[in-house]
């Protein structure tokens, strides 16, 4: 089983970002990912609709043989993985805006969350929020039209970066240290936040947090891939694959990329 792939979902190629990172930390591990660009934002879709498409995405990686499934999906995770985990016989690992650590960090006792309107309406993001950010304000602001714009390449385009301008530039009128990146899409945007951010607010994503949880789950169920063999990753999507290649290619070896009708 240890030689069976790691699942990732997302949707679209935003996940790539935390893929990018598990690959970085665990070389020599397998890889399936699927990128629902077809159903790209899940975060502007009611609940009921994200879990079904979290279940679509899940039944697919499990015929596929994957050994554990990685929701790269903020707001999938916010509304799914507990429906999941109790419905699946296999460890899942979700993310979550990294609400923690900026909390503890900040000076100004202010935080800016940039994510989608799916994970910031969602019960286990307020409930993230209550637990770790005690006396801290959170400026909570919608990434609105931020992923459909990084689905279709426009990561550097002059309107991303003005529609960021938009939504950054308020929170930090209100005095925020800390920007959280709730959204797997917008660590793509850094480079373009940098640009508008002042150097004293820290830019804040859980890829890092992520690769770490999905080494430790792997380690505490006897599965991590100890082979030499160099590893294979495959990518689905089910829309036009030259977006997704764009992506990941460059990022090892041993890359395929595919349209697949899911």
């Amino acid at each position: 089983m240890s030689n069976q792939p790691i699942g990732v979902f997302d949707s679209g190629v935003g996940g790539t970002s935390i893929w990018k990172e598990i690959q970085k930390l665990l070389p020599n591990e397998n890889s399936i990912y699927l990128a629902d660009s077809k159903n790209a934002p899940y975060g502007e879709k009611s609940q009921e609709e994200i879990l079904q498409l979290s279940i679509k995405n899940t039944e697919l990686l499990i015929e596929k043989g994957c050994k554990v499934v990685v929701v790269a999906c903020n707001t999938a995770t916010t509304n799914a993985i507990l429906y999941l985990r109790s419905h699946y016989d296999l460890p899942f690992i979700g993310i979550e805006p990294a609400i923690k650590p900026a909390a503890l960090q900040s000076e100004s006792k202010t935080i800016g969350v940039l994510a989608t309107k799916g994970t910031l309406s969602s019960s286990l993001f307020n409930s993230t929020s209550e637990n770790h950010a005690n006396g801290i304000k959170i400026i909570e602001q919608e990434g609105t039209g931020l992923v459909a714009l990084i689905e279709n390449g426009k990561v550097g385009a002059e309107e991303t970066k003005q529609l960021l301008n938009s939504y950054v530039k308020p929170m930090l009128k209100e005095g925020m240290d800390h920007l959280v990146l709730g959204c797997t899409h917008y660590p793509y945007l850094i480079p373009a936040l940098k640009g508008i951010l002042p150097a004293h607010v820290k830019i804040i994503d859980s890829g890092e947090a992520v690769a770490r949880q999905v080494k430790a789950v792997l380690d505490k169920n006897i599965i991590l891939n100890t082979s030499n063999k160099r590893a294979n990753h495959q990518f689905f999507t089910n829309i036009d694959p030259e977006v997704l290649r764009n992506f990941v290619f460059g990022s090892t070896d041993n890359i395929s990329v595919e349209k697949l009708d899911f």
